[in-house]
């Protein structure tokens, strides 16, 4: 088993120095995962997109103050998770309603992303967020645990009960 080397401290080091091509490859290397996050709580393409920037902008606004503990990605999903929060609360739109206007690349077929879509609208808010970093994103359940703010054992427990939720919803 190796050690995993950390990529991103050496960028944040050079971004903090103003290194303009640690940028782009800080934000080239992040903003597919953090765009696909936001265009699954986000309906409208151009608003995902304008919370993915928002998250960087955010993020790069912060980097002098930000102590680099682990993964820069999990302080981009806490942002961007806040950044959507906000997003509902002053529209007081319901999520997964529309799929995102230009499809991932290899993504499921559409038939496929509707029913995932639905499936994931139908679990409580807080099983939701916790199924859609660990199924969508690919979280760990440490990362997860990091981004949403609480316990490793209650990520566990959200993965559990959503994984008994999705199963009830698709044996109807």
């Amino acid at each position: 088993m190796g050690i995993a080397i950390d990529t991103d401290f050496p960028l944040i080091r050079k971004m903090r120095m103003g290194d303009e091509q640690a940028i782009e490859a800080f934000v080239r290397k992040y903003y597919p995962s953090i765009l696909k996050y936001c265009q699954t709580h986000v309906t409208d393409q151009g608003h995902a997109e304008d919370l993915t920037q928002d998250t960087f902008a955010r993020f790069f606004r912060s980097l002098n103050h930000y102590k680099h503990y682990g993964k820069a990605a999990n302080y981009l999903y806490t942002i961007a998770s806040r950044l959507c929060r906000d997003y509902y609360k002053q529209i007081h739109e319901l999520p997964f309603e529309t799929l995102p206007k230009t499809p991932a690349l290899h993504a499921p077929p559409p038939e496929q992303q509707i029913t995932a879509k639905l499936a994931l609208g139908s679990l409580p808010p807080e099983i939701r967020e916790t199924a859609i970093l660990f199924f969508m994103q690919e979280q760990k359940q440490k990362d997860i645990a990091r981004i949403l703010g609480i316990s490793l054992p209650l990520v566990k427990y959200r993965i559990k009960r959503a994984r008994e939720l999705l199963s009830d919803y698709f044996n109807e």
